[in-house]
């Protein structure tokens, strides 16, 4: 059975015999089926032409001698998750499931990084923003604020593909114009060149595209050509999904960019929605970088949980479950203290009335 995602918001989307549309049912959009199956092969088109070179992205091939940089490998039995660090990390955690890692003696087959985000907020900045965060959630379970755990919070350089391009982009819209009580329908096409640099996709098939997504932006201008100076006290991941892979997020964010440029040059109209928008990218390149970013990782009830902050900026994400047990003592003593002031209230009705 086929499933149909909104373009919006990714959300499946249902046919609707009245409006004979697809509508998402999660953001409210609505898609003509003709025009969005006409979307679907362009873009599986653009991602055959690319996966055959036609838009494909040239990365620098060079290998990284991880020991000989002074540095170790380790790896996780539980999830498989590999890092690189320096020897002060024989004790430590797994940064995405808290397991215990072991030395590892092979990290083959990896690209050295082109640049790097150093760290600028320290750990006890991150320790500082993340309790502040915590405890201002009143029913929050225990564990979570306890100040050994939050101790635990680990500084992990998270593997991203960079990519640049200049993009041709075209697309026909409809569009609307209201003057008075009359709305006017046309039909418009626009077209242009934009150059777009250092788009970023997360490369740890382990890390939430969502989450990583949530603490954007990094702030590239303070990227730095790679050191493994810079990895002294932390630990760097090692990327597992390919630019190639990776491609089809970055391709997303482009397109969806160069229609929302496309929609801005298009003044005196009040409403614009997109039939179909193509592209064609140009000069493709695509640059290793590692980024800082915070983690801990908290299990609850058999469910983890993950804390994020961007190690550049202090923007954060995360999930917190709620203590059943606890939101039980609440709600029991706000439905305590109501009754009461009710109560009150109620009394003092009655005895002034008397």
């Amino acid at each position: 059975m086929a499933e149909y995602k909104c373009s919006n918001c990714g959300g499946s989307m249902e046919f609707d015999s009245k409006s004979q549309k697809l509508i998402c049912p999660w953001c409210g959009s609505e898609h003509d089926p003709k025009e969005y199956d006409a979307q679907q092969q362009a873009q599986a088109a653009q991602a055959q032409n690319a996966q055959q070179g036609g838009q494909a992205f040239a990365v620098e091939q060079s290998e990284w001698n991880v020991n000989s940089d002074g540095l170790m490998s380790y790896i996780c039995k539980n999830c498989g998750g590999e890092v690189v660090g320096d020897e002060t990390l024989a004790s430590t955690s797994c940064p995405y499931c808290d397991s215990p890692i072991v030395r590892n003696d092979q990290f083959a087959g990896v690209l050295k990084p082109d640049l790097i985000i150093p760290f600028k907020l320290d750990k006890n900045q991150a320790k500082e923003k993340l309790n502040r965060f915590v405890s201002s959630k009143k029913l929050v379970p225990k564990v979570f604020k306890d100040a050994k755990h939050i101790d635990e919070i680990k500084g992990l350089y998270v593997p991203f593909w960079l990519f640049d391009a200049d993009v041709y982009g075209e697309g026909h819209f409809n569009a609307e114009r209201q003057t008075g009580d009359q709305i006017n329908s046309f039909d418009v096409f626009r077209s242009g060149t934009l150059s777009f640099r250092d788009v970023p996709v997360d490369a740890a098939s382990k890390m939430q595209d969502e989450m990583m997504d949530s603490i954007e932006p990094f702030n590239m201008n303070e990227a730095t050509s790679f050191s493994t100076a810079y990895l002294a006290g932390y630990m760097a991941d090692k990327y597992d999904v390919s630019p190639e892979e990776c491609f089809m997020r970055g391709n997303e964010r482009i397109r969806k960019s160069v229609e929302d440029e496309l929609i801005g040059s298009m003044k005196g109209y009040t409403n614009v929605h997109a039939r179909d928008v193509n592209m064609n990218i140009m000069q493709g390149q695509a640059k290793y970088a590692l980024l800082p970013v915070w983690v801990l990782n908290t299990t609850w009830e058999g469910k983890q949980y993950r804390f994020a902050m961007n190690g550049q900026t202090g923007k954060y994400t995360g999930d917190l479950p709620y203590d059943k047990k606890a939101y039980k003592g609440y709600f029991f003593r706000t439905a305590i203290v109501t009754a009461l002031i009710v109560f009150g209230a109620l009394f003092l009705f009655w005895f002034l009335k008397k």
